[in-house]
């Protein structure tokens, strides 16, 4: 029975645990509409409501609305015409003293993360952490700053080192690049080896004894 209990929950984890992000992410989209819907609903006038109100209740409209707005902002931001708004709408944010710090912030975040031209996340690395006789898997996320650079004279890294299973959080550290050994495999099979604390070998690479 306990072999049977251990294999069932093999088929059913990994299905029960999609459901439930895609759940989640679609809780989360759902909301945004939801709330843009509430606002529409408590300022227009009651009989221009109620079609809103059947309208919210549609299930998953929320989502699909939500990815819509997404991929027409998309089309729209590479524009000409949408380019300049934008720019121009950068600028006023930035004149905002609070939402400014946090505005920059967030966007060299993602537009490095999100780049198809920049190195952040593009290559799996092994380090030796936390010591010297212990490899651990990492991210190369880029380079050091010009004054880090000058400081540390020999080329060094930027490196994420994530924690497992939730590879969420992590460490960030500068290491020397003649000590960090490039994998063949990519971020995606390396994601996958760390969340699984190393039960699961990337494709084509089985465990050697």
């Amino acid at each position: 029975m306990k072999k049977y209990f251990l294999a069932g929950i093999l088929v059913w984890a990994p299905l029960a645990i999609t459901i439930w992000v895609i759940t989640w992410a679609m809780g989360i989209l759902d909301g945004v509409f939801g709330s843009v819907m509430h606002v529409l609903i408590t300022v227009l006038p009651s009989n221009l409501t109620e079609g809103l109100i059947h309208f919210r209740e549609t299930p998953f409209i929320g989502v699909l609305i939500v990815i819509a707005a997404i991929i027409l902002t998309g089309m729209f931001a590479i524009t000409i015409a949408g380019r300049w708004i934008f720019r121009n709408w950068e600028k006023v944010l930035h004149r905002i003293p609070i939402v400014r710090s946090i505005y920059s912030s967030v966007k060299q975040v993602s537009d490095t993360l999100l780049s198809s031209s920049g190195d952040a996340f593009k290559k799996a690395v092994l380090i030796r952490y936390p010591h010297q006789n212990s490899w651990a898997i990492a991210f190369q996320t880029g380079s050091p700053m010009q004054e880090v650079a000058e400081k540390l004279g020999t080329p060094h890294i930027h490196v994420f080192v994530p924690t497992t299973p939730n590879p969420t959080s992590g460490f960030f550290m500068i290491v020397p690049k003649d000590s960090v050994i490039e994998l063949s495999i990519s971020v995606e099979e390396a994601l996958k080896h760390i969340v699984s604390m190393g039960t699961v070998p990337p494709i084509g690479q089985e465990p050697k004894n």
